[in-house]
């Protein structure tokens, strides 16, 4: 029988984690990165190369001291626990994959994942969002579609990267909803208010041209046409530089980037009364836990319940 290593059964998992998962070419990549670190440090010492009975317990003790000590440059920085936890995720994932193949290797289960913080959401409420809104120039066509831009990743809680995959035939202005392949190839209903849909509308009656694309860059630099049509499809980072312009011009202090306004989405609707699980499906969050970050948020509301109904000491 053919002697297995690890090396060789990474790619087969990275492979497995694409093909057979339906995860995307990102997380495929980030899993590449975590798990070519593990296989680095800890194929060291090794005698030949690293066979997946290698793998053990103490192994595993060795490589998480190294990777709360790794230091990502020369400057000394630290990886967070989170970033921690998806190297260790991506192992624990591997292990699951060899067990399931009959590969005996370190039992999956015994991968705890080191406690993280629940992450600080930063959120604008609406009257922020419109001073953002005010500081557009609407004569203008680049103004008409960042106008657009941040209306409807507010009224639709989309993520950035599902903003940018739009084209024009993807959204109904008419129903003021339409469908995106979120996460993990899933895909879930975009539900947008009327002055959202006018604003697109807006935005598109410009538009001189048949590319496909529901957002272009406007830049004269923005390279020679490809294949695809997409040579002017704005980016992620095109939008981020979007946001940040018009957050610096209405005067707003926090760091405010795309996913701002996909929290702001989420806060609004709490704050207003929606349930958590409609929340949750609107957002595309497969695990109530992660809509949870939110709730914390809406606490104010605690207020008046301890005011109307705790008793008062005289």
């Amino acid at each position: 029988m053919k002697e297995l290593y690890v090396i060789d059964l990474i790619q087969d998992f990275l492979e497995h984690v694409e093909i057979e998962m339906g995860r995307s070419i990102n997380t495929a990549r980030n899993y590449e990165l975590y798990l070519n670190r593990f296989y680095e440090i800890c194929s060291e010492g090794l005698k030949g190369e690293m066979k997946p009975s290698d793998i053990t317990e103490e192994m595993l003790r060795k490589y998480r001291l190294r990777l709360n000590r790794f230091e990502t440059d020369n400057r000394h920085t630290r990886l967070t626990a989170t970033t921690q936890a998806y190297h260790l995720i991506a192992l624990r994932g591997f292990l699951k994959y060899l067990a399931r193949r009959g590969i005996n290797s370190l039992d999956p289960s015994l991968v705890d994942l080191p406690k993280t913080h629940r992450p600080q959401v930063t959120f604008l409420h609406y009257d922020e969002i419109q001073a953002m809104l005010d500081e557009i120039d609407l004569e203008t066509e680049t103004g008409l579609r960042d106008r657009a831009i941040i209306e409807l990743l507010f009224s639709g809680g989309l993520r950035v990267s599902e903003l940018c995959k739009l084209n024009r035939d993807d959204i109904n202005l008419d129903k003021k909803e339409f469908v995106v392949r979120g996460k993990g190839s899933k895909d879930r209903p975009i539900f947008i208010d009327e002055s959202a849909a006018e604003r697109v509308r807006d935005y598109l009656t410009v538009r001189h041209d048949s590319l496909p694309a529901l957002f272009l860059n406007n830049s004269r630099n923005s390279g020679l046409p490809d294949t695809s049509g997409d040579y002017r499809r704005l980016t992620p980072r095109s939008i981020q530089r979007i946001i940040e312009k018009y957050t610096r011009a209405a005067g707003i202090t926090k760091h405010v980037t795309p996913h701002t306004l996909r929290h702001s989405f989420a806060t609004d609707l709490l704050m207003n009364g929606a349930d958590l699980r409609a929340v949750q499906s609107l957002l595309g969050h497969s695990n109530i836990s992660t809509t949870q970050i939110y709730t914390h948020i809406t606490d104010t509301h605690l207020k008046d319940v301890h005011k109307k109904f705790h008793t008062e000491t005289n």
